[in-house]
């Protein structure tokens, strides 16, 4: 197990070997003949290799479940990403999420992408559908500003995680639509719904519950893939709630929500509870620190929202203050 976590890692540092060979041409090269190179919104200068190849970080494309109430292995504070459509109450365990980083779904009769960039600790999950149609979603094995790109399979153009942007090839300049979902505790979904479904580990090869990131959360600064600026009037690693409502994104904090408990953002309910683990701070999950879990709210209604690491909001948002 060790062996595989060491590994993984090794293979992540790589890629900044390869850096100075992110261009069209050496891509094409490595399977993405496809992709139209020529349509690009970004300079392809800030897209580095992350070390594994495209699929490299294999996406779960049919996902198998079982029912909250049966799954036993699962410590309660551990860390899921709670999606619900029409009714139909999902889980996917962030020790699962590390190791796959793209679960394609369909829930409550919705095709759904469920995503989670461990280097951002971004969760966010989108609909699944590209130009009208449906699609699923792979891992280009690239990233920008140390975020996950992904690509869609139908049109093989890259996406940016983050933001949901289609930054490179036929759909440059597509945005993803967002759906509201939360990270809370195992043992706070398996109350809440005990028949809802818990998605189940893909691959006997992965170590599913430890943390590849070992210490990720406590660094002073995010690993060497990101090369932008950091912010001055935050620490870079200090997690912030980015909510997002239609064009309008803001951001708080969490550990002003943390010590408010309720934070109002113009209208916008955003509160804290404890219980819940880092994924990214200690080598097995469920031992992580608690960072407890958030829910944002207007009007009643949940709002899209994640929770990122500054550096990572202020690469994407730099004009947007975080209310600190």
């Amino acid at each position: 197990m060790k062996r595989i976590l060491t590994l993984f890692v090794l293979c992540l540092l790589l890629g900044l070997v390869n850096a100075a060979q992110a261009n069209p041409e050496s891509w094409k090269l490595r399977g993405w003949d496809k992709t139209d190179f020529d349509r690009t919104s970004v300079d392809f200068s800030e897209i580095l290799s992350g070390g594994p190849p495209k699929d490299g970080i294999p996406s779960i494309d049919n996902p198998k479940f079982a029912a909250a109430s049966d799954v036993d292995n699962i410590p309660a504070t551990e860390p899921v990403i709670r999606l619900e459509i029409n009714g139909d109450k999902r889980a996917y365990p962030l020790r699962v999420m590390t190791w796959h980083e793209i679960v394609n779904d369909t829930v409550g009769g919705v095709p759904v992408a469920v995503t989670y960039c461990p280097l951002c600790n971004s969760a966010i999950v989108f609909e699944r559908i590209v130009a009208g149609k449906e699609t699923t979603f792979g891992t280009t094995g690239m990233l920008r500003n140390s975020d996950l790109v992904m690509y869609d399979r139908n049109t093989e153009t890259w996406w940016q995680q983050f933001t949901g942007e289609a930054i490179v090839g036929e759909r440059m300049g597509d945005l993803l639509k967002m759906l509201p979902v939360r990270v809370v505790s195992f043992s706070e979904f398996q109350s809440e719904a005990p028949d809802g479904k818990v998605v189940l580990p893909a691959l006997a090869t992965r170590p599913y519950g430890m943390n590849p990131y070992d210490g990720y959360d406590s660094r002073q600064r995010p690993y060497p893939f990101f090369n932008g600026k950091l912010p001055e009037d935050i620490d870079p690693m200090a997690r912030v709630i980015v909510v997002r409502e239609g064009a309008s994104v803001k951001a708080v904090s969490l550990a002003m929500v943390r010590e408010k408990k309720t934070v109002d953002l113009d209208g916008i309910q955003v509160s804290w509870v404890e219980g819940v683990n880092s994924a990214l701070d200690t080598r097995e999950i469920a031992r992580g620190r608690d960072v407890g879990s958030v829910r944002v709210l207007k009007d009643g209604k949940d709002l899209v929202h994640d929770i990122t690491f500054a550096f990572a909001f202020f690469a994407f948002h730099p004009d947007i203050k975080i209310v600190n």
